[in-house]
C-alpha cells in the first residue's frame, strides 16, 4: 500500500492514522512561534472538558497557518471521506501548558449526526511541538468511531486509549465521532498543537473564516483553499451566503 491507502485504510479500522513529518523542522517552528505571538495578542483561557489556552480562527491571523488548510499530503484522506466539495469547518489552537490536566475523552459530532458508514466531519491535529504522553499529546481511543455514542457511557472504564509519539511536524488524523482528548501536561513545557476541523458541505462552518480576513492575503490563497473557506465568489461574503449553492 501506498501513504494514502494506508491511512484510509487505518481511519476505517481505527478510527485515525499519523502521518510523520508533514510540516518540515524548520516550518513546524516557525508556526509555532507565530502561535506564541497570536496567543499573546488574542488567546483566551478555555476549559471546555479541560483547562488549556485556546486560539481561534487562524487562517484570520497569520497567512502562515494557510498552508495547514490543503495540505497534498493531507487533504486527499479528508476527501475520500467527505468528498471533494467538503469545508473548512475552523482551524484552532489548543495549548495545554505545564500542570494542565486530561481533558475529558469525546466525540465533536452530536448524537443525531452520527453515521457509521460515513462521518459527516473529521479532525486533523498539527504536532508544533514533539508529542507524547509526558507532554499531553491527544489521546484517541481505537474503534469508538464505531460505537454509535458521542462520549463514553458513565460508569464505563476505557482500557485501551492510543496516546501516540511523534515528532513535530507530525499530522493526526481521525474520524470525528472518534472519543479523543488531550491528555496531562506533566513537563516542563507547553504543548502546542492546530486542530483543523473539516465538514461536508452541506454543514455551516464552525468559525467563518470571512470575519476579519485580511483583505491583503486574499490573492495568496491557492484557488483549493479559496474553495475550501467558501471564498471562491470573493473574501468577506460568509455564512450569509450559506444558502448559495455555489458556495457548499
Amino acid at each position: 500500500m501506498n501513504e494514502l491507502e494506508q491511512a484510509i485504510a487505518e481511519v476505517e479500522i481505527y478510527g485515525f492514522t499519523l502521518l510523520k513529518n508533514v510540516l518540515s523542522t524548520e516550518v513546524a517552528e516557525e508556526m509555532r512561534a507565530a502561535l506564541i505571538r497570536c496567543e499573546r495578542e488574542v488567546g483566551t483561557e478555555h476549559t471546555h472538558r479541560g483547562s488549556a489556552r485556546h486560539v481561534s480562527n487562524l487562517p484570520t491571523l497569520d497567512s502562515i497557518f494557510h498552508q495547514c488548510v490543503d495540505h497534498s499530503r493531507v487533504l486527499p484522506i479528508l476527501e475520500h471521506f467527505l468528498e471533494k466539495s467538503l469545508i473548512l469547518g475552523s482551524l484552532n489552537s489548543r495549548i495545554v501548558r505545564p500542570g494542565d490536566g486530561y481533558q475529558e475523552l469525546h466525540s465533536d459530532i452530536p448524537a443525531h449526526m452520527l453515521n457509521m458508514d460515513t462521518p459527516v466531519m473529521m479532525n486533523t491535529v498539527w504536532l508544533l511541538d514533539d508529542f507524547s504522553p509526558e507532554i499531553g499529546g491527544t489521546r484517541v481511543v481505537p474503534g469508538s468511531h464505531k460505537s454509535g455514542l458521542v462520549q463514553v457511557p458513565e460508569g464505563f472504564s476505557v482500557q485501551h486509549e492510543v496516546q501516540p509519539t511523534a515528532p513535530a511536524g507530525s499530522v493526526i488524523i481521525f474520524n470525528g465521532q472518534c472519543w479523543h482528548g488531550g491528555g496531562a501536561n506533566t513537563s516542563d513545557r507547553s504543548r502546542h498543537a492546530l486542530f483543523g476541523h473539516y465538514r461536508k458541505s452541506m454543514l455551516l462552518f464552525q468559525l467563518d473564516p470571512h470575519d476579519d480576513f485580511p483583505p491583503e492575503w486574499f490573492e495568496g490563497l491557492s484557488e483549493r483553499q479559496k474553495q475550501l473557506m467558501r471564498m471562491t465568489h470573493g473574501q468577506g461574503l460568509g455564512e450569509k451566503h450559506a444558502s448559495d449553492s455555489h458556495f457548499r
